[in-house]
């Protein structure tokens, strides 16, 4: 009865500690996003000349940024802003996620929560920058159906969302296959499952791709769709490597305790 009285503790506090620690990661996360709006507010005037540049290369019509309210113009440059440091600090909330984590990990996990925060602050960067591509693409195609002898008079804030939207969808879409590793090192999915369900992963992978991609043409979509497939069979290879090694480390432990 002690014994219990002395183990209840030991499982209430751990998920109250664990909640303090949650609360001061996420913190410091948003501290450093807030940090990083402040260089964003700096950064913002380049910035927008690089996500305005496509309408400024438009030679057959002009096309001008509205701002249609007295303070759309301060609402824009925040949103950017915020955008911006979200950005440029991922090293730092994707540091935090593991920050949070690794305290309960032995010191292989910790090697291996540190291998994701990596690979995944690369994955992100490597979409961020196939979408800030690929947008100059979609701007230049969408305004050529533009009727001749016509001015577009743009939403300032209406464009620089599809910009930033456009961007982010390609930045989250490349650490899907990460997801899905991280679930297998942590025993929730297996690499037979993933690969048993590779039809709905195509379908996905091109109805995600459909969807982040307004161009008319099919190709970009395709390509995107094509590299998100090649980034989900990886993710079953190194999760089938990791099965595995871990299937054959368990049979070495039960063969050196029987």
């Amino acid at each position: 009865m002690s014994a219990r009285k002395r183990n209840n503790p030991e499982r209430i506090m751990p998920v109250r500690e664990h909640l303090r620690e949650l609360r001061r990661r996420l913190i410091w996360s948003l501290l450093g996003i807030g940090l990083g709006s402040i260089a964003g507010w700096y950064l913002y005037a380049p910035v927008m000349d690089y996500i305005t540049a496509p309408l400024n290369e438009i030679t057959k019509q002009e096309a001008l940024l509205n701002f249609d309210t007295i303070g759309a113009a301060f609402d824009l440059k925040l949103r950017v802003s915020i955008w911006i440091g979200t950005i440029i600090t991922s090293p730092w909330w994707v540091y935090q996620i593991f920050a949070f984590i690794a305290p309960g990990l032995k010191r292989r996990e910790k090697i291996h929560v540190l291998i994701f925060g990596f690979v995944g602050v690369v994955l992100f960067a490597a979409g961020v920058l196939s979408g800030m591509r690929m947008a100059p693409m979609a701007v230049d195609i969408l305004t050529s159906f533009n009727p001749e002898n016509s001015a577009s008079l743009l939403r300032a804030t209406t464009y620089v969302t599809f910009y930033m939207r456009l961007v982010m969808a390609f930045g989250l879409s490349f650490l899907a296959p990460e997801v899905l590793v991280a679930l297998n090192f942590l025993g929730i999915l297996g690499w037979k499952p993933m690969l048993r369900h590779w039809r709905w992963a195509v379908v996905l992978c091109f109805v995600f791709a459909a969807i982040a991609n307004p161009l008319p043409s099919p190709w970009p979509m395709t390509i995107q769709a094509f590299v998100l497939i090649g980034l989900y069979l990886l993710a079953v290879l190194i999760s089938l490597i990791h099965d595995k090694h871990r299937d054959k480390r368990q049979k070495k432990e039960r063969t050196n305790h029987d």
